[in-house]
């Protein structure tokens, strides 16, 4: 379009409707767009998004997908409603393992914030089969599962207790469990960490084997997410 400015590129977002509980398909260009890679073939658009909205309302996704076949490409974009949650669901996803990939999360523009670690990410995506563990830190013994519980469901103290009894058992079968922490919503309270599990774990040796055996697997037909957690952020409920 003759006269269309840069600027008027960035402001678009603004222009896209938000509609409460409908997400546009469509994730026009702007500082906050998200690009979430390294996605298994396997997650569907409702799994990857579930996945996205642990961190708050999405107003923009977009899986993309093969035009012949109509599967994954095991990448997608999106674009919060709350702008402010960008940087923390980038540190959040960035590097956290799910199966056998690791998610490479980052703003999507070139030139926007992070514009430094945008530069060296590629390297990740173009060598199949590395794995850098750096990018989701060091294994601790506290693990944290994403993608397994709803806020909703964990208003309800009978269902509250049922979950976290689950969760313990499941996760005895790996180790010997220390400790389980699922942060709970409370009305006009922002509480972090809510909708996440942390599972603190006797050893490392425990927690690793967790990690490994609870990746991808189902947990009322959603796909787990795992990523090893700070033990001192842990016990300080720095969620």
């Amino acid at each position: 379009m003759p006269g269309m400015t840069e600027h008027q590129t960035l402001s678009m977002p603004d222009n896209v409707p938000v509609i409460a509980g409908v997400v546009s398909t469509v994730v026009p260009d702007s500082p906050n767009k998200i690009f979430i890679g390294g996605l298994p073939n396997y997650l569907n658009e409702d799994q990857v998004k579930e996945l996205l909205m642990s961190f708050g309302q999405l107003r923009a996704f977009n899986l993309v997908k093969d035009s012949s076949t109509g599967l994954s490409k095991g990448y997608a974009f999106c674009e919060y409603v709350d702008v402010t949650l960008t940087d923390q669901a980038i540190q959040g996803l960035n590097g956290m393992q799910l199966g056998d990939k690791k998610l490479v999360v980052q703003r999507a523009i070139v030139g926007a914030k992070n514009a430094n670690a945008i530069a060296q990410v590629p390297v990740q995506i173009q060598v199949p089969g590395l794995q850098l563990q750096s990018s989701s830190g060091p294994a601790t013994e506290v693990l944290s599962l994403m993608n397994m519980v709803t806020a909703d469901e964990l208003k309800d103290d009978e269902e509250y207790e049922d979950i976290v009894d689950d969760i313990r058992e499941e996760c005895s079968r790996y180790g010997i469990v220390r400790s389980v922490e699922i942060p709970r919503p409370v009305d006009g309270v922002d509480v972090p960490g809510v909708s996440k599990v942390f599972v603190e774990f006797n050893s490392v040796l425990d927690c690793q084997k967790a990690q490994q055996n609870l990746t991808g697997r189902k947990f009322a037909n959603r796909v787990v997410v795992t990523s090893y957690f700070d033990p001192e952020r842990y016990h300080r409920r720095d969620f």
